[in-house]
């Protein structure tokens, strides 16, 4: 009792486990599905967090490297799960507006607390340069093999046609082959933009976790990941409706920020120890693998599901996505960052929100 005890001290975002029970209430009592949504959400965030310590404390028996390769694999394991299960449902919008929310989230909600976080306690903060210009450099070659399906699609045919999806197919395929160079390059050089080195930002309390511990803990939130973004999911059209929310506002403000919360608040916890080169490459690394990895990913998946997705974007997501990359890469060129910079970030990303909130459904 006194382990876990001291263990919710040092993590209080575990509490919400106790969202678990309620969901799986609301949903047998049937509370409404505004509960069931709610109560799932806030479900899938410690379970999203122990995913990541279950990880890390692997990390620490297999080194860094591997430990590296982990990170990559699983390191939007929650938000592949929700988005796998969206597709099952045929809610491929909901889907595209995930992956482009995960982008601009990292981008600019991260980067910008971390920065206006770890500004106004550190004052400047200084990180590496020429690093900060290989990922620039990614995330533009990332932005156009997302526009590129998009526009060229209008000349190729209607978005459900043979050639059109024969494009997705193909630029998914080079996604994920620039994917795999990168973790190629990851086991040659220690500090790559794909991966981030997991046993740098293990906690203190996974690192004595047994392997046996690690991997039992790892299948458990995976599968209560499953399980919540089942009636997750399965709520999002009610909610909607029920809301007069838009289904872009979800996918982009709402379930990256359900998915990704816990490896948010590390970002900007080592952004507060002055420590801004790691806290860009949590950021700049999750929007990558989002990008080059899952949504590839997702690609192929749909195929077996049989709700093909596309690599078909809106004006408001290409818009959103173009900006994002843009202003962080303006940002991070100098080589260091301060309260400003990390306000702007924030306030890019405040106003997408407000605009994603007020579009009415449909687009």
């Amino acid at each position: 009792m006194k382990s876990i005890l001291s263990y919710l001290q040092k993590h209080p975002i575990q509490i919400l486990l106790i969202a678990i029970p309620l969901s799986l209430i609301a949903d047998l009592f049937h509370w409404g599905t505004v509960w069931i949504f709610a109560f799932s959400s806030l479900a899938v965030i410690p379970l999203a967090a122990l995913i990541g310590e279950s990880t890390e404390a692997l990390a620490a028996y297999t080194g860094p490297k591997i430990g590296g390769l982990l990170n990559a694999t699983l390191g939007n394991a929650a938000e592949l799960i929700i988005t796998i299960m969206a597709i099952r449902q045929g809610l491929l919008e909901l889907v595209k507006a995930s992956i482009t929310g995960s982008i601009i989230g990292n981008l600019l909600l991260v980067m910008g607390f971390s920065m206006l976080l770890g500004g106004l306690k550190n004052g400047i903060q200084r990180f590496d340069r020429q690093q900060a210009s290989n990922h620039a450099v990614l995330l533009v070659v990332v932005i156009v093999a997302l526009i590129i399906p998009s526009f060229f699609s209008h000349s190729i045919g209607s978005e459900g046609s043979w050639g059109v999806e024969s494009l997705s197919l193909g630029v998914a395929a080079v996604m994920i082959a620039l994917y795999i160079v990168g973790l190629i390059y990851t086991l040659k050089v220690s500090k790559s933009p794909i991966t981030v080195g997991a046993v740098e930002i293990k906690t203190a309390v996974t690192s004595h976790w047994k392997p046996s511990k690690a991997v039992a803990l790892l299948a458990l939130s995976t599968f209560g990941v499953v399980l919540m973004s089942e009636l997750l999911v399965g709520s999002v059209e009610d909610v909607v409706v029920s809301l007069g929310v838009s289904e872009f506002f979800l996918g982009v403000i709402l379930i990256p920020l359900i998915g990704n919360i816990a490896e948010h608040l590390v970002a900007v916890t080592v952004a507060l120890r002055n420590n801004m080169d790691l806290s860009l490459e949590i950021a700049v690394s999750s929007s990558l693998q989002i990008a080059l990895f899952v949504a590839p990913l997702l690609v192929f998946i749909s195929l077996l599901i049989g709700n093909p997705l596309t690599l078909i974007f809106n004006r408001f997501e290409l818009l959103a996505l173009g900006g994002g990359v843009v202003i962080a890469a303006m940002v991070a060129f100098d080589g260091e960052s301060n309260w400003l910079e990390g306000a702007a970030l924030l306030g890019v990303y405040l106003i997408l929100g407000i605009g994603f909130f007020l579009l009415p459904m449909g687009g």
